[in-house]
């Protein structure tokens, strides 16, 4: 499971982040999300907000991004809203990063059906690369966290790297999405399994094979 906690509020860290404030881009991305509440209810664009903020420091720092205390101040601001209410949405959520990571945050699930499947196989992969989990590598490239189940059994064992999941893994089919990213390129995410599109089964579906191509109603078979 991912160990959260929030990076010390250090005069360092004040230093480098109390000035943050938005872009042009993000301001105006930033409007067009509290325009989606009605009057009054402006307090419900807190996770687009701190989402905004993480990927604009993301692009900043060449990093995934991330969420120091003072840009969190700075969304209670936009929100009008207590500091601590924000603090609370951005530690309840996986997706924000409470602390500094690193361009790449690969993100290993754990979960049963993963495990069943090789999961500690990726994670040693991971490991053998220089990785330790819950840590950022001396180049800045990688951050390693184990976290709970993300949604893709049918397709384990998987991992999340920035916005994108990569499944049916094998610690070579790992190696070579890692590669890529590391070279600069975009692999391809979702299976990794040649002639496997999403998750239907391995040579195609044995059964409602009309589901195919159409929404087909079986109803009357049945």
């Amino acid at each position: 499971m991912a160990d959260r906690h929030l990076e010390p509020d250090t005069e360092e860290l004040r230093a480098r982040w109390s000035g943050f404030a938005w872009t042009k881009e993000s301001a105006a991305r930033a409007k067009q999300l509290i325009a989606h509440y009605p009057e009054g209810r402006q307090r419900s664009a807190v996770m687009g907000l701190l989402d905004l903020a993480q990927r604009q420091i993301g692009a900043e720092t060449n990093t995934q991004g991330w969420l120091p205390i003072p840009v969190m101040e700075f969304v209670a601001r936009e929100l009008d809203m207590p500091i601590i209410r924000v603090v609370e949405v951005a530690t309840f959520y996986t997706m924000y990063n409470i602390v500094p990571v690193g361009k790449f945050h690969v993100q290993v699930c754990g979960t049963t059906p993963c495990m069943l499947r090789g999961s500690d196989a990726i994670m040693d992969a991971c490991k053998k690369r220089g990785m330790h989990k819950g840590h950022t590598s001396s180049d800045g490239l990688w951050t390693l966290t184990e976290v709970e189940c993300m949604g893709n059994c049918a397709s384990a064992p998987m991992v999340q790297i920035n916005d994108d999941n990569y499944e049916d893994l094998t610690p070579e089919r790992l190696d070579a999405v890692l590669d890529a990213l590391a070279a600069g390129k975009a692999p391809k995410p979702g299976t990794q399994e040649p002639g496997r599109h999403t998750v239907e089964p391995l040579g195609g579906p044995t059964t409602l094979k009309a589901m195919v191509t159409s929404n087909f109603d079986y109803r009357k078979e049945w």
